[in-house]
């Protein structure tokens, strides 16, 4: 099991929210739009109240939707006064690749808001958002290293850089390892050095595995495939 990293569940379906709130091992929650949409959720608003009621006592990250610099700043003010736990995500560019670290700058060190900047991929980054922190409000800096190993490039040495970035640079921001694709990706992450990464829940489910005996993993997989096909009647 995970020893040093915090885990945040990372969804927008209100059941699993409120079920994953229960859980001990849960240290934080983040959502965005994307997974609002898959979980049929129409309004924004309402949805963010509704599983602020319940979660008062970990943060909780919800994100803007804007483009435009000045109505993303809104937006974020906006989201910041619905809770004290509230992170407010900000993506690291707008859609035309316009950078938001300006925005970053004001809303942490100026509107004290408290920030998750999200959807970072290079150090490059990681050293700007970092600089915009500094000084600023209690932060997150999410970079998708489950994106990055799409690409196939190994992303622990990128995340291990992005803590030595992290710490050297003076921002209160902790690094989380988002986008996780499998459950060795916690051990990475946390030897790596980040200090939070998203799980979702059916991911989460299986943290009961860490560890497990590879002898009998492999009983269990012989006896699945046999009453699977017991189950189907299969015949030669």
């Amino acid at each position: 099991m995970p020893q040093t990293i915090k885990l945040f569940s990372d969804g927008a379906d209100l059941s699993s929210l409120l079920e994953m709130a229960k859980n001990p091992l849960i240290s934080g929650f983040t959502t965005n739009p994307t997974l609002m949409r898959k979980a049929g959720v129409a309004d924004y608003v309402a949805f963010a109240h509704q599983v602020l009621e319940q979660i008062k006592d970990r943060p909780i990250s919800f994100e803007v939707f804007a483009d435009e610099f000045p109505e993303m700043a809104r937006q974020a003010r906006a989201i910041a006064a619905w809770a004290p736990n509230v992170y407010v995500k900000i993506p690291i560019t707008n859609t035309r690749g316009e950078s938001s670290l300006p925005l970053v700058k004001e809303l942490s060190t100026k509107g004290r808001v408290q920030l998750n900047v999200t959807a970072i991929c290079t150090l490059e980054q990681v050293h700007g958002v970092t600089r915009a922190l500094a000084g600023g409000a209690p932060a997150v800096v999410s970079v998708f290293a489950g994106r990055i190993a799409d690409t196939g490039r190994d992303p622990v040495p990128y995340m291990k850089a992005a803590r030595v970035i992290c710490d050297e640079s003076g921002a209160a921001a902790e690094l989380l390892w988002a986008s996780p694709r499998e459950l060795l990706n916690i051990k990475q992450a946390e030897e790596a050095g980040a200090h939070i990464i998203t799980v979702p829940p059916d991911m989460l489910k299986k943290l009961s595995l860490f560890g497990k005996s590879l002898g009998d993993y492999s009983l269990e997989t012989v006896k699945m495939f046999h009453s699977d096909a017991a189950a189907a009647g299969y015949k030669l």
